[in-house]
C-alpha cells in the first residue's frame, strides 16, 4: 500500500461518522425512488478484502424494497449455456432501485481466470464484452460505481487465520479462499489486467485501500455519497391517528395459546 499508514480511528468517532454518513444514504435512497433513478453499486477485491462489511453498512439502515443484495450463487448448468452476463442483467435494478453486487459479473476476470473455471476465449471474449456491456448500462441511464477493495497480504493472512479461528465467522472461510493465498500474484496479475481493460470512462474503477476495515467503509460511502447527484426529498407528512374507543372486544384466554418460554429470566 502506498503513502503512510494512518492511525487507527477512534470506535466513537468511527460509528459516529458511519451513523452521519448512513442518514445520507437513506436521504439518497429517498432520492432514488422519487426519481425514479437505477443505481448499481459493484464490490470487488480480494477474498476477506472487506466487502461483504462494506456492503452490510451501505444496507443495513436502508429500505430492503429499494435497496437490495445480489450475491449470486455458483452458476447452473443452465446458466453456464447462457450468455455470460444474461443472469447477472435479470439483477438489475428497476425504476427507484438499488442494487448492491456483493461481487459481480467480474468473477470472470478473477477467480474464474485464475483457477481455470473458463477457457482462455471465454475470458478474452469478456474482456472484450465487458466495457460494452457496461456503456451500454450507462447510456441507458444506469448509475454505476465500481469499487475494488484492496488489502495487502500480510492483512489477509491474518484475517484468515482470525476467520479459522472463530466459530461465528469460519462460514466465511471456504477452500477456494484458502488457496487463493498460493494464487496471491496471479489474482495481482489478473486484476491489473481488468483494470487496463474495463477502467472507462463511463464505468471507472475506484480502489478502496482496504488494510483498515473502518476507514475503508468510510471513505467508501462518502464517495459513494459524492458520485450520486442526489438532493433531499420532503418526506411525506404523516400523522399518528386516535385510537378508537373500545367496542367490547375481549383477548382469547392466553392459556390458549403457546407462548415463547422467557429466557431472559434466567439470565
Amino acid at each position: 500500500m502506498a503513502g503512510k499508514k494512518a492511525a487507527n480511528l477512534r470506535r466513537a468517532t468511527y460509528e459516529k461518522e458511519l451513523l452521519r454518513l448512513q442518514t445520507e444514504l437513506a436521504k439518497m435512497q429517498e432520492w432514488v425512488r422519487a426519481e425514479g433513478a437505477r443505481l448499481v453499486v459493484v464490490f470487488e477485491g480480494r477474498d476477506a478484502a472487506g466487502k461483504g462489511g462494506a456492503v452490510k453498512r451501505v444496507s443495513e439502515r436502508l429500505n430492503p424494497r429499494v435497496t437490495r443484495i445480489a450475491a449470486l450463487p455458483t452458476p447452473t448448468e443452465r446458466e453456464r449455456t447462457q450468455w455470460y452476463f444474461q443472469r447477472y442483467v435479470e439483477h438489475l435494478p428497476a425504476a427507484g432501485e438499488i442494487v448492491l453486487f456483493d461481487r459481480s459479473w467480474y468473477n470472470r476476470a478473477g477467480v474464474e481466470h485464475v483457477m481455470g473455471f473458463c477457457t482462455k476465449e471465454e475470458y478474452q471474449l469478456f474482456m472484450r464484452q465487458c466495457p460494452i456491456f457496461e456503456r451500454m448500462l450507462a447510456e441507458d441511464g444506469i448509475l454505476l460505481r465500481k469499487y475494488w477493495f484492496s488489502v495487502s497480504d500480510t492483512e489477509q493472512q491474518e484475517r484468515f487465520r482470525r476467520r479459522l479461528e472463530d466459530p461465528l465467522r469460519r462460514w466465511k472461510l471456504s477452500p477456494m479462499d484458502l488457496e487463493s493465498i498460493t494464487h496471491w500474484e496471479a489474482y495481482s496479475r489478473a486484476k491489473d489486467a481488468m483494470m487496463v481493460h474495463t477502467d472507462t470512462a463511463e464505468a471507472p474503477w475506484y480502489v478502496v485501500e482496504s488494510d483498515d476495515k473502518h476507514r475503508a467503509r468510510l471513505n467508501m460511502i462518502a464517495h459513494l455519497l459524492d458520485s450520486v447527484p442526489y438532493h433531499e426529498v420532503p418526506p411525506p407528512v404523516l400523522e399518528l391517528p386516535p385510537r378508537p374507543p373500545s367496542t367490547g372486544y375481549e383477548r382469547p384466554p392466553r392459556d390458549l395459546q403457546n407462548y415463547v418460554p422467557d429466557h431472559t429470566a434466567s439470565l
